[in-house]
């Protein structure tokens, strides 16, 4: 998800800084406490199979086996709960990204359980892209939008540093960071309401797939968009050889 933005020197008045870095509210965190670097694309294969590809699996090999849609839709879509509730219990800690995707699964999988409708199973699935969309949306209201307060934490100690200097000193920057966010709050959106038209419209076992499908396709455009926009922003601030 992250989308690379090129680096500059560090200044300070004009000149190039050797050793002290901006005192900014991201700059003292990350002196607090070490940084953890992660490969946003390790990170991305990792979510897709275990959120994606195994429920997927699951819920297919269930069908073949006999079972009914509306059970193999629920025990399919519980495999993210498990997921987030042994990262929960292993890391000991709870984020508010985690605990927000622990409410949403939880309601939902509650509601389908009351009912016995696998179209409403499979709707479920649009309550969570389109909070997820909203909240994205919502953050371009906030100090620092999604994208940028997300990709800093995983990104090379150079490269967030350079990130948080642009963020206090190129409006270009701050202008690119709350764009990208919004393409991808609105993508969320888009696939929310996707995700209702197929689940009442289509024979209940081909949505999975296509839901699935979609969302890698909105993933791979809104990704692509990041890309390009990023390096137009190079071009601007002059750095075009390290987008």
């Amino acid at each position: 998800m992250a989308t690379e933005l090129p680096q500059r020197p560090r200044r300070t008045n004009g000149a190039t800084q050797a050793g002290t870095e901006p005192q900014t509210e991201e700059a003292e965190a990350a002196a607090a406490q070490p940084r953890e670097e992660r490969n946003p694309r390790t990170m991305l294969i990792k979510v897709t199979a275990l959120d994606m590809a195994l429920p997927l699996l699951l819920y297919y090999g269930l069908r073949m086996l006999g079972m009914n849609q509306w059970l193999a839709l629920v025990i399919s879509g519980a495999l993210p709960l498990a997921r987030l509730a042994y990262q929960v219990v292993r890391e000991r800690k709870v984020e508010r990204m985690t605990l927000f995707s622990l409410s949403i699964i939880v309601t939902s999988t509650l509601v389908s359980l009351l009912t016995g409708d696998p179209r409403l199973v499979l709707a479920r699935e649009s309550y969570f892209t389109a909070l997820v969309g909203l909240w994205m949306l919502s953050t371009l209201l906030a100090k620092r939008p999604f994208l940028y307060a997300a990709t800093i934490r995983i990104l090379p100690e150079a490269t967030a540093r350079s990130w948080r200097e642009d963020w206090e000193n190129s409006p270009d920057f701050r202008k690119a960071m709350r764009l990208m966010t919004a393409a991808w709050g609105a993508a969320f959106l888009i696939d929310a309401v996707a995700r209702v038209v197929m689940a009442y419209t289509l024979p209940v076992d081909s949505v999975p797939l296509l839901g699935a499908g979609l969302l890698v396709v909105m993933l791979i455009a809104v990704v692509q968009f990041s890309k390009a926009y990023a390096k137009r922003l190079a071009v601007r601030l002059g750095r075009p050889g390290s987008a």
